[in-house]
């Protein structure tokens, strides 16, 4: 080995590795045996961590269910930018409603619903960002404000997500948005 070959540098590290490992534990046992049977010490097994790693981390299993419960459905994502807040937002409100179709997503909501207590949740958090960002882009003209958005477009697919999931249709969005955008 040359003096001026450097190591190759892993992308993200190791405690990326280990994040995506325990975030996808968590997914597949979640979905294997439904989130009340889902234990700390099976996702580390599952994982291939030690448990300590998960509590410290994260404290308890409601905390990590929260938090992963946004994890597929993260800030980092392109949010549409058509130049169309009416489409943009049928793009995005079509790509929660996928994401929550899979019954495993469904169910880490549920659970991060219930975790959150009195508190936003980050999921909360995170959808009212992207919604102030698509009415940002309209500028001063957008006929709905962010709120608006929140209530009329995000509350009611998340209400289905975790109550009637088999009400989350093709058709759910453009009703959806239609209704945002009544007069």
């Amino acid at each position: 080995m040359s003096s001026n070959t450097a190591p190759a540098r892993r992308t993200g590290g190791r405690s990326a590795a280990v994040l995506t490992s325990i975030k996808n534990a968590l997914e597949e046992l979640v979905e294997e045996r439904g989130r009340e049977r889902v234990t700390i010490p099976m996702v580390a097994e599952r994982a291939g961590v030690n448990p300590t790693s998960i509590y410290r981390r994260w404290g308890d299993l409601p905390t990590m269910i929260n938090d992963i419960a946004t994890y597929r459905l993260n800030g980092s994502r392109p949010i549409p930018d058509t130049g169309d807040l009416r489409t943009d937002l049928t793009g995005w409100a079509s790509e929660i409603i996928e994401h929550y179709r899979k019954p495993v997503h469904a169910a880490l909501l549920r659970g991060g619903a219930a975790s959150a207590g009195e508190g936003e949740s980050d999921c909360l958090r995170n959808r009212r960002a992207e919604a102030a960002l698509l009415v940002q882009r309209a500028g001063a003209a957008s006929p709905v404000t962010s709120d608006e958005v929140i209530d009329h477009l995000v509350a009611p697919i998340v209400y289905r997500a975790i109550f009637l999931p088999w009400t989350l249709t093709d058709e759910t969005v453009p009703a959806l948005v239609e209704h945002l955008f009544r007069d």
